[in-house]
């Protein structure tokens, strides 16, 4: 009982420590004018806003062109590292330690000679410029967080529960769906929030395959950053971190609950 109030002040201060960064960006959105050595604006003003949430600065669009490139790449990689991360989690095989070095190349090399490199590659194919070429580009990043999240997963997961599923009778498909999803599901959700977040913060990588052609919200907010419009960049830096916050609070939550293979969830309900 007494370690709860520290743990609730280490949390605020955590949270604070997190928060700082973004307190002035808050306040740069709403200001009119905001010079040094002043504490606070002297003015307040929705001009920033206003313009952010207009068409003519082009950053809902940005924004929707983010959102479906997130999505896009967090399936793909869902489709790929369910079952590659299944086979690294659940076997152990010849060259299994080459794949991890595969796997985490493109993460470990800089990220300009990755960008470089694949630039030249889909130049050839005709996919620079393109949304498509983006999606693609964004998976070499994301398909290592994925697969290795759920490689973490399937190393602890009960294979038993499948075998006497399909031993009553199910088919594959049954077994996947009331099976082996409802068990590995916190896991990937963890993976498809690393997945969405890596994606949607991904500026180098969107600048040298989308070529300036496709235009999402890092490209847009680092625009207004370098053209000196602080409240502007305020307003879209605010945006930019909404849907990460929002999918982050909805992930944790489901996480809270049990899953019945790997095991109870830390969660109000849970036994501690």
């Amino acid at each position: 009982m007494r370690a709860e109030p520290l743990r609730l002040a280490l949390a605020a201060a955590l949270a604070l420590w997190l928060a700082m960064p973004l307190i002035p960006l808050a306040i740069w959105s709403f200001a009119h004018g905001w010079r040094f050595p002043a504490l606070l604006p002297g003015e307040l003003t929705l001009d920033a806003w206003t313009y952010a949430l207009s068409p003519a600065s082009g950053v809902l669009e940005s924004l929707g062109v983010t959102i479906f490139i997130g999505l896009a790449v967090t399936l793909l990689a869902a489709l790929v590292g369910v079952p590659a991360g299944r086979a690294l989690g659940l076997h152990q095989f010849r060259g299994r330690g080459l794949v991890l070095m595969l796997l985490l190349a493109p993460v470990i090399l800089p990220g300009i000679a990755v960008a470089l490199g694949l630039h030249g590659v889909f130049l050839r194919l005709g996919l620079t410029g393109t949304v498509t070429g983006v999606i693609l580009a964004h998976l070499i990043p994301v398909l290592p967080y994925m697969t290795l999240v759920m490689a973490a997963v399937f190393a602890g997961f009960d294979t038993g529960a499948e075998e006497q599923a399909r031993a009553l009778g199910a088919r594959p498909a049954q077994v996947l769906w009331h099976v082996t999803l409802p068990a590995i599901l916190p896991g990937l959700m963890t993976g498809a929030l690393f997945a969405f977040l890596v994606s949607w913060s991904q500026y180098l990588l969107t600048l040298s395959i989308g070529g300036g052609r496709v235009q999402t919200l890092p490209l847009v907010l680092f625009t207004f950053a370098t053209s000196g419009r602080n409240d502007v960049t305020g307003a879209v830096a605010m945006i930019y971190i909404l849907p990460g916050l929002l999918i982050l609070a909805l992930t944790t939550r489901r996480l809270t609950g049990r899953s019945p293979v790997l095991g109870p969830g830390i969660g109000p309900g849970t036994d501690r």
